[in-house]
């Protein structure tokens, strides 16, 4: 058994999909439009562009420690950001490796995230001062990442792959 199926078991076993998806926890996109090539595709460039946020995540993290070790004074509110969009970030992977196995609640939540942090982080960043300029560019190379997964989830492929569920 694979590292990704043992995780899934440990999942299902308990009960998150129903935890973080409520009463539409068990719903599941058809089997077809999960292995729609379009689909496939969607959900790799999620992926790269997770890889891309992280990368980003990290390299604010390394820019903060290097600066701290040079004597430059590093604010709070720079080591909070850098920690906080790396915890997004691990929260999204989850989204988004329950989305690409048909998970309607993940595809949902992974699409709002990726519609409301953009707007958060730019709104954040326009606080004159809260930030040094170079975390402000990281916010908004953020933003754009996400503004792309978000452009990927609402693609008229995959909003047809992830129709609403029918309430009984």
């Amino acid at each position: 058994m694979t590292v990704p199926d043992l995780a899934d078991r440990l999942w299902c076993r308990l009960r998150l999909d129903r935890l973080a998806g409520g009463r539409q926890g068990g719903y599941v996109i058809r089997e077809d439009m999960l292995e729609h090539p379009d689909t496939v595709r969607s959900f790799r460039w999620i992926r790269w562009l997770l890889v891309a946020e992280t990368v980003v995540g990290l390299t604010a993290i390394v820019v903060a420690v290097l600066l701290t070790r040079a004597g430059a004074t590093v604010p709070w509110a720079v080591w909070f950001r850098a920690t906080v969009v790396l915890l997004i970030t691990l929260t999204l992977y989850v989204f988004a490796w329950r989305a690409q196995l048909g998970y309607y609640w993940a595809y949902q939540r992974l699409r709002l995230f990726s519609r409301i942090f953009p707007i958060v982080t730019l709104v954040v960043a326009a606080i004159p001062g809260l930030y040094p300029f170079w975390m402000v560019i990281e916010q908004i190379v953020f933003s754009l990442l996400m503004i792309g997964i978000g452009d990927v989830l609402t693609s008229d492929h995959m909003r047809s792959a992830f129709p609403k569920p029918v309430r009984p």
